[in-house]
């Protein structure tokens, strides 16, 4: 499975972080396109290192992103985190950021797009940026874990989030259990 995960400057790069550690695990190409706003909260929330998960690492000005064009062969993909500027352009179809073009790419395509939004409260506006996008084919997956498996750890907060992005892009996965009723 070919995977592209688009990084933008939304605080939560906790989410990115994990996802990408999961997939590093896994047999799935992953194409990694990270915004400049990302790289600098980065600076300030985790310091991660975007590098080390050893999939191909693009910039979100690049122009040599393989999932710009719809005839190249991507699965699905995931914006973890999504800002709501990000939101907003996916929304508008304003595709002036490789972000941006790939999420255009996979909804005309028909392909899983998954929007991990990290914004709260929402204004009127990410609402309706929201339903956009959702009638045009992506699942918006706000960053609200579930308490279900009672996590001990933050890490296994995150997985809650992780594990439903997986899910959306037919991801098999053991992160965490799914809800069973009592």
């Amino acid at each position: 499975m070919r995977l592209v995960v688009g990084i933008t400057g939304a605080s939560g790069l906790i989410y990115a972080e994990r996802l990408l550690r999961f997939l590093s695990t896994t047999k799935h190409a992953v194409d990694v396109i990270v915004s400049a706003r990302a790289r600098k909260i980065n600076e300030q929330e985790c310091g991660m290192d975007f590098a080390a998960f050893g999939f191909p690492l693009y910039a979100d000005d690049a122009g040599d992103v393989p999932s710009l064009s719809g005839s190249q062969r991507c699965d699905g993909g995931a914006v973890v985190p999504c800002s709501m500027a990000t939101l907003g352009r996916i929304a508008s179809g304003v595709a002036d950021t490789a972000i941006a073009r790939t999420a255009d790419v996979f909804l005309k395509e028909r392909r899983p797009l998954v929007l991990v939004v990290r914004e709260s409260p929402y204004s009127l506006i990410h609402i309706r940026n929201m339903e956009q996008v959702t009638l045009a084919g992506a699942v918006v997956l706000p960053a609200s874990p579930g308490f279900y498996t009672e996590p001990k750890t933050i890490e296994a907060l995150v997985d809650t989030i992780v594990a439903r992005v997986l899910d959306h892009l037919g991801v098999e996965h053991a992160l965490c259990p799914p809800w069973t009723p009592p």
